[in-house]
């Protein structure tokens, strides 16, 4: 069973093959498969299968799943790390360090120089952009959008909301709610702060993406393990891809498709976090 890491624990040797797998996957086209994936579903899809709804967790673990399993078959040894922006929420934290994600953009048009990721490698060109416009480098703006990330009292202020979410199922849904209150308060937020290409549907070109989902889908786990009695919700009556048998996009013709209800524990998926006995 895989272990998900936080970034901030990893050794060079882990960094390093994180950083080949993804590099390998974007050399055969495969990560750029899993970005247009997201793209789709922000762009092109009404309703949304992976955001503003209650589908925003399972989805988004199956999204990272598949990414995942990807990234082993280049090295076994590799699972996706999370990053925790309460704990490592400065622009000098070691995420942003060139060995790893490189660093913030550029003040004349937010691209990014340091770093693997730098379009200056040769080996980080973004092709599946919002639009036409969309630079092929990777942008980055930290602070700009919005000034600060996530407080730890938000986050734990998620935890105390028992229930996972509410009728309408989509973005009226106050912060009374897990799903909803996580999506606005805490996704959302990170993804204004680091900005440039995280503002768009393609987001997951900048491969922080993951590890903030990561750490999103680790929250979620923390929730369930404290409401084990509070189900996810809606069984039914909600927006299509969003109840908890509905086949969830893209994968909706596989033989087997993924539904929120299968994948709502984490562990029989084949991978746990590395501070599940603190929870």
């Amino acid at each position: 069973m895989g272990v998900r890491k936080n970034q901030a624990r990893l050794t060079a040797a882990e960094r390093a093959a994180f950083v080949r797998a993804l590099k390998v996957l974007k050399a055969e086209g495969i990560y750029d498969m899993h970005v247009s994936h997201h793209r789709t579903a922000v762009l092109s899809m009404d309703p949304d299968p992976a955001h503003i709804g209650p589908a925003f967790f399972p989805w988004h673990r199956e999204c990272l799943r598949r990414f995942e399993l990807d990234l082993q078959k280049v090295d076994p040894t590799v699972t996706i790390p999370y990053w925790d922006f309460v704990a490592d929420g400065s622009p000098s934290s070691s995420i942003w360090a060139d060995d790893f994600m490189g660093g913030n953009g550029r003040a004349l048009d937010s691209q990014v120089m340091t770093g693997p990721f730098a379009y200056s490698t040769g080996e980080w060109t973004l092709t599946v952009n919002d639009n036409r416009r969309t630079p092929p480098y990777l942008r980055r703006a930290f602070g700009v959008r919005v000034s600060t990330l996530p407080t730890g009292t938000q986050v734990n202020g998620a935890l105390r909301r028992v229930t996972y979410d509410a009728a309408p199922w989509n973005a009226t849904v106050t912060g009374s709610y897990f799903r909803s209150f996580c999506e606005k308060s805490l996704h959302n937020r990170v993804h204004n702060w680091v900005g440039g290409t995280m503002l768009q549907g393609s987001s997951p070109n900048d491969p922080v993406f993951w590890m903030l989902h990561c750490f999103m889908d680790r929250l979620w786990a923390r929730w369930r393990r404290r409401y084990p009695d509070s189900p996810y919700l809606p069984s039914s009556g909600g927006p299509v891809g969003h109840n908890l048998n509905d086949p969830m996009w893209p994968w909706a013709a596989e033989p087997d498709p993924p539904t929120p209800a299968k994948v709502l524990d984490h562990r029989q998926l084949g991978y746990t976090y590395d501070d599940e006995a603190s929870w």
